[in-house]
Parts: structure tokens; sequence; C-alpha cells
């Protein structure tokens, strides 16, 4: 007597006598046929459309085509499965959007490390043409502004946005104001265009004093009042250009802090560009304190000379 193999779930398989399996198999066909015969015979009194014969998964099944019409056309979504999609789709959402809003975040910090590498050139392009000499001025602060809004008068100092942007605007395409910032603003700076005219990044002080005259200013007040007269600066006097702060942005623009005080706040995060042209992402409390008891890069101990990062 032959066996005959039949395969089953699990890769498993159970030995059947031939006579014993097409035993199973007639039973099957005679129990499908007439069902099919009963189905035939109740919509032929019915008056509905014939029957058709239809193929599934290797058998010949008949299949009336009213049933199959009333599948395709009243098959609907119950409250349960409208329900349970509505959840999934709440559930894909919690979990992408906070994922989405890290990567829009990091792509704009990522434009305003551009900025300031864009920066570095036209520093170095201006270096090239002062003999090495970084951007300094007779007198500092540069100007008196008067609000004409307020009437209200602010000195405008070298290390501010507005007072160094003039000496590197002729390599950044020339015309910047607060209309036209080019790369001196960042993507993500919420300050108010007016209050700075769209310039978020700071110039340190330690880059047109001498490291003597940087060591005798102790206080936050020296970075906006008590004048001192300006020294220019040679790249050759950056002792460690890896770790002394040239520029950096002013606010924690990437990352909101309970009260914003630019370089004089121990919390935020910012980009710097540093002497030797890298730029670093970095939290204030990764600074070095300077002579002001902030991480302030305009105060560093020993100024030009002295270094900001690493602590």
């Amino acid at each position: 007597m032959k066996i005959k193999r039949k395969k089953s779930v699990g890769n498993f398989y159970t030995l059947k006598p031939a006579p014993m399996l097409l035993c199973e198999v007639a039973r099957y066909v005679a129990r499908e046929t007439s069902g099919c015969r009963r189905r035939s015979k109740g919509l032929r009194r019915s008056g509905s459309r014939p029957s058709q014969l239809r193929c599934f998964g290797g058998q010949r099944r008949v299949v009336p085509h009213a049933k199959a019409e009333a599948l395709a056309t009243e098959r609907g979504f119950t409250l349960i499965e409208l329900l349970v999609v509505i959840a999934i789709t709440a559930l894909l959402l919690s979990i992408l959007m906070p994922a989405l809003s890290k990567a829009r975040s990091t792509a704009t910090r990522m434009r305003c490390a551009s900025n300031l590498r864009q920066i570095d050139l036209a520093v170095r392009l201006y270096l090239e043409g002062n003999d090495d000499f970084y951007p300094c001025n007779a007198e500092d602060p540069l100007y008196i502004y008067m609000d004409p809004a307020t009437g209200k008068k602010t000195a405008i100092w070298l290390w501010m946005g507005r007072g160094w942007r003039s000496f590197v605007e002729p390599y950044l395409g020339g015309n910047i104001d607060a209309n036209n910032p080019s790369v001196l603003f960042c993507p993500q700076d919420r300050t108010a265009p007016e209050k700075y005219e769209s310039t978020s990044y700071a110039y340190s002080m330690a880059f047109y004093h001498s490291p003597e005259q940087i060591d005798t200013m102790s206080s936050k007040a020296d970075n906006y009042s008590n004048p001192r007269p300006s020294m220019p600066q040679k790249w050759l006097n950056v002792k460690k250009p890896d770790g002394k702060i040239l520029i950096g942005e002013w606010a924690s623009n990437h990352l909101r802090v309970d009260k914003e005080d630019g370089w004089w706040c121990w919390q935020g995060s910012r980009n710097y560009l540093f002497a030797d042209g890298q730029v670093q992402f970095l939290n204030a409390e990764d600074i070095r304190q300077a002579h002001d008891s902030y991480p302030n890069p305009n105060l560093t101990i020993h100024g030009i000379s002295g270094i900001d990062w690493p602590k």
C-alpha cells in the first residue's frame, strides 16, 4: 500500500493511507457541490442573477453574483475598527512628532553653525588684508545710537554685532543691515529684529584689548562702561587657537532659558567659533569662568592668551 505525505503547519508531515485520503477528498467535493446546488436553486427562485464558477486556492467553487456584490458593496468599517485606527494614528503621531521636532531643531542649529563658518572665512580675509590684525577701532564705543521711537541713547560697542559687522561686511556681499542681515542672523534667534538689528553673534573683546587690559576688568559693567583704549591684536598672539572663542551666539537660541542674559548667564547652549576656525555647540556650563564670574569670552582670564574651553 502506497503512502502519501500531507504537509501541515510547522513543517511536520502526517502520514495517511491513500484510500483514506481519497475518501476525505470525495466527501469534501460532495459537500461543496451540494451546497452550491442549494444556493443556486434559492437564487433562481428569488430571481437573482445566475452563479459564476470561480477558482479559490486551486479549487473551483460556485459563487453567486448577488452574494459577491453584497460583500463588495455592503462591507464597511465598524465603530470599533475606526476607533482602533484612530488610536494607532494618534500613537504614531505621539512617537513621530518629538523626533521630527528634534530633527528640525538640529537642522536649524547646523544652519547657524554654517553661518559662523562663513563668518570665519570673512574674518580670515580681513586678516589677510590687515597684516594679520583682528578687527579693532580707535574708539570704543563706536558711536551713540538714539532710538527714534523712545529717544533712549544706546552705546554701540565693538564687541556687539552692530559694532563689528562693518569690518567683515565687504567680505559678506556688502549692504548688511537689519533688513538684510546676511549670515549674521541665526535662523532660530527669537530676539526682536529691531533690538539688535538682526545680529545674533558677538565678538570677543579679548581680540582688541591686550591681556593686561582684560585682566583689569572684573565686573559685568566693564563690558559696556568705563571704556579702555583699543589695542590691536595679531593672530600670532593667540596662544591656544583651539581653546579661545572668537565669535559666538549671544543668546541661547537653541535651548530656552528662564532668563536670557547673553554671555552673562550660566544657562543655555550656544554655537561658538574658535580662533582656529572650528565651530562647537557648547553648554554655558562647559565654558571657563571669566573675570566677571560668568562664561564670558569677552573677559577671558589672560585675554587672547587665555582659554575658554575646555575647562
